[in-house]
């Protein structure tokens, strides 16, 4: 296994939360697939887990080398329910494709109504 690309991304509890009371459905349609939803909405503060997934996309992008204006937000999915697995479709199917990446790791914790997230590309030996 080779690493292709790291990324790392902080989001804001509090701003999630912002965001989805300001914008509400348009920001969970733009960001979220159905499946992220409705894992966070088990929770008590989906805000957290929303987060959490937010900034799992963000980092994601960052390592495959691009940013959110190239990528749509649900072509990224981060599952739930035990270990967070990303899920890639779309334009960042294509771009892990012509990177090289077979597969990306993530990880997530929540400290102080923060939710960071590592993310690590990957792909075969050269």
């Amino acid at each position: 296994m080779r690493i292709i690309g790291l990324g790392v991304d902080l989001a804001e509890v509090s701003r999630v939360r912002r965001l989805l009371d300001r914008y509400g459905d348009s920001f969970r349609v733009r960001c979220f697939t159905d499946h992220e939803w409705e894992y966070a909405h088990r929770f008590k503060d989906p805000s957290a887990r929303l987060a959490g997934r937010f900034a799992g996309k963000e980092a994601v992008m960052k390592s495959l080398g691009t940013g959110w204006r190239r990528l749509r937000w649900t072509d990224i999915e981060i599952t739930g329910g035990g270990p967070p697995r990303v899920k890639l479709s779309g334009t960042a199917a294509k771009r892990a494709e012509i990177l090289g990446v077979n597969e990306v790791k993530v990880t997530i914790t929540y400290e102080g109504g923060r939710a960071l997230v590592f993310a690590v590309s990957v792909g075969e030996h050269d």
